[in-house]
C-alpha cells in the first residue's frame, strides 16, 4: 500500500461531504464498502442543501472562539433552541455566552424557515 501524506485538514459538513463522495464516485466508477454505507447514511440525514450559505452566516456573527469545527457541527446538528445548541457545543472545550446560542440558534431557525 502507498504511502498517503495529509497534504491539509478542513472540517466539512455532510452535505460537502456528499459531493465529494459523488466526485470520487465519477472518478472511480464505484465506491468500497465504506463509502457505500457513508453515501447511504448521508441519504438519510443530509438533508440541507445549502450549506454554504448557512455557514457564512454563522460566521457572520463573528463569535469569540467559535472555529470550523464547530460551525460544521452546528450545521449537521441543526440545534433549534440555545440548550440543544448548548449540549452540541458540549464535547468541544469551548465557551459560548447566552447570548451568541440565542443568535446562533436564530439564524439557523430563521435559514429553515427560508427554506
Amino acid at each position: 500500500m502507498a504511502d498517503s501524506e495529509i497534504i491539509s485538514e478542513k472540517a466539512i459538513d455532510m452535505n460537502e461531504l456528499r459531493v465529494e463522495l459523488e466526485k470520487i464516485k465519477k472518478r472511480d466508477k464505484e465506491l468500497n464498502f465504506r463509502a457505500l454505507r457513508t453515501e447511504e447514511y448521508l441519504q438519510h440525514f443530509a438533508t440541507l442543501k445549502n450549506s454554504g450559505e448557512l455557514y457564512k452566516k454563522i460566521e457572520a456573527l463573528k463569535i469569540p472562539r467559535l472555529k470550523d469545527q464547530h460551525i460544521v457541527k452546528i450545521i449537521d446538528l441543526m440545534p433549534k433552541t440555545a440548550d440543544e445548541l448548548k449540549v452540541v457545543l458540549q464535547s468541544y472545550p469551548l465557551t459560548v455566552n447566552n447570548e451568541n446560542m440565542k443568535k446562533i440558534s436564530e439564524v439557523v431557525n430563521n435559514f429553515t424557515a427560508e427554506k
